[in-house]
């Protein structure tokens, strides 16, 4: 392609001299912007590059094209759920009426915004058959962390400081243990069984008079339902410990069973996963904790909660574990959430987790006689391959994934989770229409194809995005996080 600005850092087309912006003379009181005190003045020029008005806007419109999202293209990253945003969600989370009020101004100036907050938590209690929430939370790990945090003064208030573990299935995420680690708690794995799931009989050595509790996702991370969840709540709950919901897979469950209803007492919904919001590129998130009735006072502060005249106002719990964000949260995504779950409403509800599941199954069928599938039968939302079925070829999981790039598509997620030496982790979700499923599908087929009678064009891949295929390792040791850093190397 020859273009000016195509694959170019602003840098690299900027030239001395040029000037793309002219501003007016600014005075403040006595002084100008030139009689700026010495010691205030930088002692050499900001490195900015030099470029006309329309040289910038031709370079980040050209790259805003190469940014993938799901607006753009299948995106079927494993256990991300990276669903459609209904724009109408965006619509509503943008209303001046919400965007321009300020939290600090008085409560009986917000009770509209007050309001949404309430119903959205009364909501997902609803849904998860939990008690209460809070929608503070930024973020899935920071939820994780909250849940754990509750869970510790638990124990803590009751005298039992000595319960300090955190039991982890090997197939967990691993914020799992981060999060357990952050709050000061000791880890440990429980082994998995041939099928995916839990080994209960590996987690009973593990029960004892120092237990805190257990994290469990179910469906776990390859997307298998964890049958024995009751039996497990029975025994962590009979040694003491409290079970943890992590509610990143929460999306085929939706109408069909409730994480309270199997023994949780504790979770984090990512509702930014779950309730629409896209989440790439790191943000925007919200993970809003749920708890059963009598750890409802730890939740952190402030609360909303709903007077007796039915008005709003902000409470603060003496018991409360304290504050762990500013306000109410990232605010935005809850109104997404909000938007979603009333176009949804509850019949609607339910057919996310049926066609998530369906979706997931159709493309797993379709493609299991050319990927290894290390584990058979039904699935839920998401499931794992274990690269290609012929070996031979030693066109790995990696060579995949960048070759799709070369076909349109963002990859899956790849030596994830690690239960298999060339994990290939796909979730279509629900909002994937059959269409796209099926062109999908047809690609995945070819590549498998390519990597039998023409495997150094897998091996080499991608060939026509803008920049090659990346030393990942170098990227990552080696990083150039500035053009400075670029052109000195």
């Amino acid at each position: 392609m020859n273009n000016t600005y195509y694959g170019k850092l602003i840098f690299e087309i900027s030239q001395p001299g040029r000037v793309g912006c002219s501003l007016p003379r600014n005075v403040f009181g006595n002084y100008s912007l030139d009689e700026l005190p010495a010691a205030l003045r930088r002692r050499s020029d900001t490195l900015l590059p030099e470029v006309d008005e329309l040289s910038v806007v031709r370079h980040y419109t050209n790259m805003s094209n190469n940014n993938f999202g799901v607006d753009t293209g299948f995106y079927p990253l494993g256990s991300c759920t990276m669903k459609y945003n209904p724009k109408i969600n965006d619509e509503m989370a943008a209303d001046p009426k919400f965007t321009a009020l300020h939290p600090s101004q008085p409560v009986e100036t917000t009770q509209g915004a007050l309001q949404l907050y309430d119903e959205v938590q009364r909501t997902l209690s609803e849904i998860s058959g939990l008690h209460r929430f809070t929608l503070n939370p930024y973020a899935g790990a920071h939820g994780e962390m909250v849940g754990l945090m509750i869970i510790r003064t638990y124990h803590l208030r009751r005298g039992d400081a000595h319960r300090t573990k955190i039991i982890v299935p090997n197939s967990s995420h691993g914020t799992n243990p981060a999060s357990a680690a952050v709050c000061g708690l000791q880890i440990v794995e429980v082994k998995s069984t041939e099928d995916g799931t839990v080994d209960v009989q590996d987690l009973i050595p593990l029960l004892d008079e120092n237990l805190a509790g257990m994290m469990m996702t179910n469906p776990n991370t390859l997307g298998i339902f964890e049958t024995q969840i009751p039996e497990i709540a029975r025994l962590i709950h009979e040694a003491g410990g409290l079970m943890y919901y992590d509610g990143a897979n929460l999306n085929p469950m939706l109408g069909v069973c409730r994480p309270g209803d199997m023994g949780f007492d504790v979770m984090h919904i990512n509702i930014h996963k779950t309730f629409s919001t896209p989440h790439g590129g790191g943000g925007p998130g919200a993970g809003p904790v749920g708890v059963r009735e009598d750890l409802a006072e730890l939740l952190p502060n402030p609360q909303v909660c709903r007077l007796d005249d039915g008005t709003y106002s902000l409470c603060h719990h003496e018991k409360s574990i304290g504050y762990i964000s500013r306000f109410l949260g990232n605010y935005g995504v809850l109104m997404r959430a909000y938007a979603y779950l009333l176009t949804m409403g509850r019949e609607q509800i339910k057919r996310v987790g049926a066609l998530s599941t369906l979706n997931a199954n159709y493309i797993k069928e379709s493609l299991k006689d050319c990927y290894e599938l290390p584990i058979k039968g039904l699935c839920k939302h998401e499931f794992v391959f274990d690269g290609l079925k012929d070996k031979s070829t030693e066109v790995t999981t990696l060579d995949v994934a960048k070759r799709l790039l070369d076909y349109g598509y963002h990859a899956p997620t790849i030596y994830f989770p690690l239960l298999f030496h060339q994990s290939l982790m796909i979730e279509p979700t629900e909002t994937e229409s059959k269409s796209t499923l099926d062109a999908f599908i047809e690609v995945m087929r070819k590549i498998a194809e390519e990597a039998k009678t023409s495997p150094e064009i897998v091996k080499n891949a991608p060939h026509h995005t803008p920049v090659r295929r990346l030393d990942d390792v170098k990227a990552v040791r080696e990083p150039k996080l500035t053009f400075k850093d670029l052109i000195e190397s």
